[in-house]
């Protein structure tokens, strides 16, 4: 019997994207629902009872929630054709403190760009490139993260390369001026099929940020 496969998710979700490049890594065929933030479905409601957020992955009828867990819920299931997580207990840990690392910075870093001003805005701007400047150190010479291969960190963190651009339009700021070997790496993401095929838009993004400024009173 086959497995059945569910992603409920939101297009422009930047941890949504982690799962959808993870999925697309193992091969593993699922069926993708568009959630409707603004009006959260009961489905979803019932999937995710406790944060009600996206994403959610559901195989066999059971739910699996918060991103990280899902990329580390779909390397073990599916462990196959590729590893995302090293198989080194230390590693592997190190690997899931730096996704940590990046959850807990730049989301809301970057919302602080986007939304606020002045010296505040500027606070965050500079908060921002320092964490990518410490990313860079991390990465150092290797391709990715993973090292000769794409790996758990790498798809913890490109997906917010779809934000870029909305952040430094709205901060007035580049991001590859600052931390160019970051952004070299990103490239090198690019060019491998899951994360191209995976990432929303930025100039999509940038748009649906514009919008968000526009609905909520902080152009």
């Amino acid at each position: 019997m086959a497995d059945e496969v569910i992603l409920q998710d939101f297009w422009s979700s930047m941890f949504g994207m982690r799962c959808r490049i993870a999925l697309a890594e193992k091969g593993v065929k699922y069926e993708y629902k568009e959630e409707d933030l603004r009006k959260k479905s009961d489905l979803l409601l019932q999937m995710n009872p406790i944060h009600k957020k996206i994403p959610v992955l559901v195989h066999n009828g059971r739910l699996v929630c918060e991103s990280l867990v899902i990329l580390q819920y779909n390397d073990e299931t599916w462990p196959g054709k590729c590893s995302l997580l090293p198989s080194d207990p230390y590693q592997r840990a190190q690997a899931r403190f730096c996704a940590d690392y990046v959850d807990k910075k730049f989301s809301d870093l970057g919302r602080k760009i986007c939304t606020t001003k002045g010296e505040e805005q500027e606070v965050a701007k500079k908060e921002l490139i320092d964490s990518v400047k410490l990313l860079e150190g991390e990465l150092g010479d290797k391709p990715f993260f993973g090292g000769e291969k794409l790996g758990f960190v790498d798809l913890a963190i490109v997906p917010f390369y779809t934000y870029f651009l909305a952040y430094e339009t709205c901060g007035n700021f580049s991001i590859e001026v600052e931390c160019p070997n970051f952004i070299a790496w990103t490239k090198r993401c690019l060019e491998i099929e899951s994360v191209s095929k995976s990432l929303a838009d930025p100039q999509k993004v940038y748009g649906f940020v514009l919008h968000l400024k526009k609905a909520n009173g902080t152009e």
